[in-house]
């Protein structure tokens, strides 16, 4: 098994992450209210970031850095938007991941049209509900997964690949998949994006069933039987989704 601890790569991506949100410690963005002021800080701090980020850092591990930093970037950036009494605060809570130019378009349409529409404050409560269970499921997958945790399917098996089936693989064979299901719908229910809410759904739905058949099949091939057993009794916990199907 392997142990609870972040590999490197997860170490430098959670700190890059945590350096970008840092952005909430800048007071001036959350006193003015000049909307060119705060851009031109936004932008000031960001640059100075991506330097510091390019002087430490070469190749794989500079674009780690950089994603990381600029995810946790717009999470701040949403945290500021959220505390800073505007009525748009509900926008805000979602953070970095409503990064996607649907849901942004969609939001701002109907705000317009409908504003009374995205101040269902309840269902914007259930929808960052949702969206910390699932966050907080994917970063615990890849703690318990440890070195065996990888963001892409490996088709060839190292000698440090284990059987993961302790912690959250207990209750899900994908929990990374399920938090981010469960995460990228919530981000849409934050908003009150009905037409995003289901686009949101269909899609990472059909993206993680073809994924989970594709990253079992080799599993299968790494682990053999150990793998099967464990499929037979663990489910994915995604609706309607059951996963590479066993030769009879």
């Amino acid at each position: 098994m392997a142990g609870g601890r972040l590999v490197a790569e997860g170490r430098l991506s959670a700190g890059c992450f945590a350096l970008g949100v840092s952005v909430v410690l800048v007071p001036a963005l959350v006193r003015t209210q000049c909307a060119f002021t705060s851009c031109a800080l936004l932008a000031t701090y960001l640059a100075v970031i991506n330097v510091l980020l390019l002087l430490l850092y070469r190749e794989l591990h500079y674009q780690i850095a950089v994603r990381a930093c600029f995810l946790g970037f717009v999470c701040g950036c949403g945290l500021i938007l959220s505390f800073g009494g505007s009525s748009w605060q509900h926008f805000g809570c979602a953070e970095y991941k409503l990064a996607a130019m649907s849901s942004w378009v969609e939001f701002t349409i109907e705000k317009l049209l409908f504003p009374d529409m995205k101040q269902v404050t309840w269902l914007s409560f259930l929808g960052l509900l949702m969206a910390l269970f699932g966050e907080s499921l994917r970063k615990a997958a890849m703690l318990t997964a440890g070195s065996n945790f990888n963001h892409i399917v490996q088709n060839e098996k190292a000698e440090s690949h284990r059987l993961v089936t302790s912690g959250v693989y207990s209750w899900s064979r994908h929990p990374s998949y399920v938090g981010w299901f469960y995460w990228s719908i919530g981000t849409q229910v934050i908003l009150c994006n009905p037409i995003c809410i289901v686009g949101y759904t269909l899609a990472s739905w059909r993206f993680f069933r073809e994924r989970i058949e594709e990253e079992e099949m080799t599993l299968i091939q790494f682990f053999g039987e150990d793998y099967e057993l464990y499929k037979k009794q663990i489910p994915t916990r995604l609706p309607f989704i059951k996963g590479a199907k066993l030769e009879p």
